[in-house]
């Protein structure tokens, strides 16, 4: 979720739900430790708990980016072996570590010998021509020797030769047998479901035969409420705290003080045009924002003005 699940974004998400666990975008390792890009981490209090991910190969770099994210308050390092992207093979991280499951050892030990935090990895079925049924088993085996005991696995193999990032999203065909099947021989592992899952009824199934946990990604993004309202209440057995109304209101704030530390409205709202997707008035609602956020001057009030469509729509019109 490069460019997307930014700190607006957490903490906007974070409204909607008080349990569910969010991530950071990928962070590469050299970023923060050639790059000294540490404002990469900044996050707001509010958005615990929050899982920073990394990227790299390096386990030393690894090791000293693991410390600025637990020196910065995260409750959770994550090592991204899953994303696919162009600029993740040239750094020989991502994906392509399915293919050197010592290498991931390497690094995520030495993430752990860095911090207290907890450590995590988020990994593919495989890459390319790999049997699935053999390099996935070897990995956990291999990575989970050194300690650690939470994974999440996207049930796609990645195809680093042949298709675009975009693509690996939904072309690999999903397999969830072989996930559910991992939990089963490694039952002493936590282990997550990502890949292919749209909304909480698609996820309760998952967690209703065994699996750990379920992450959701775009359709997250793309239609917040309908992942995040219920998923307190759905999953955790708690009360729901908010609707997508007050979550806008209750916005209002953070977004003034973004402006008043000389940050721009679009920067915010760009992450909540999805808020009302399939009610009454979401289009005008997508539109007000998408026009006006980038224009001088632009404030809180417009949220009120595009969320005034939601409120004059009549529950008996078409969803648009």
């Amino acid at each position: 979720m490069m460019d997307w699940t930014d700190r607006h974004c957490r903490y906007f998400h974070r409204l909607l739900s008080k349990e569910t666990l969010l991530y950071t975008e990928m962070v590469t390792a050299p970023a923060l430790v050639r790059g000294g890009a540490l404002h990469l981490l900044d996050f707001a209090p509010e958005e615990h708990p929050v899982a920073l991910q990394l990227g790299g190969s390096d386990p030393s770099e690894l090791a000293q980016a693991t410390k600025f994210g637990a020196d910065a308050g995260y409750d959770e390092i994550n090592l991204n072996v899953g994303c696919p992207s162009d600029r993740v093979q040239s750094g020989t991280f991502g994906a392509v570590l399915m293919k050197t499951p010592e290498l991931v050892a390497d690094c995520v030990k030495a993430m752990q010998d860095a911090s207290d935090v907890e450590v995590t990895v988020k990994c593919r079925l495989g890459v390319d021509d790999q049997d699935a049924h053999a390099v996935l088993p070897h990995f956990l085996e291999t990575v989970s020797a050194t300690g650690i005991t939470r994974f999440t696995i996207h049930a796609r193999k990645a195809w680093l030769k042949g298709l675009s990032p975009k693509e690996n999203r939904d072309i690999p065909p999903l397999d969830y047998p072989l996930v559910h099947k991992m939990k089963a021989d490694f039952a002493h592992l936590h282990i997550s479901i990502n890949g292919g899952i749209n909304s909480l009824e698609e996820a309760m199934p998952h967690l209703e035969q065994g699996l750990d946990g379920v992450m959701i990604g775009r359709a997250a993004y793309h239609d917040p409420a309908q992942v995040l309202l219920h998923a307190d209440s759905r999953v955790y057995g708690k009360d729901d705290q908010s609707s997508a109304e007050a979550a806008v209101h209750d916005m209002l704030p953070y977004i003034e003080a973004h402006l008043q530390s000389g940050g721009k409205l679009h920067q915010v709202t760009r992450h909540m045009l999805g808020l009302f997707t399939g009610k009454p008035g979401a289009r005008a609602w997508r539109r007000v924002l998408s026009q006006g956020a980038s224009r001088p001057g632009a404030g809180p009030e417009l949220l009120l003005e595009a969320l005034s469509h939601i409120s004059q729509s009549h529950p008996d019109q078409a969803a648009e």
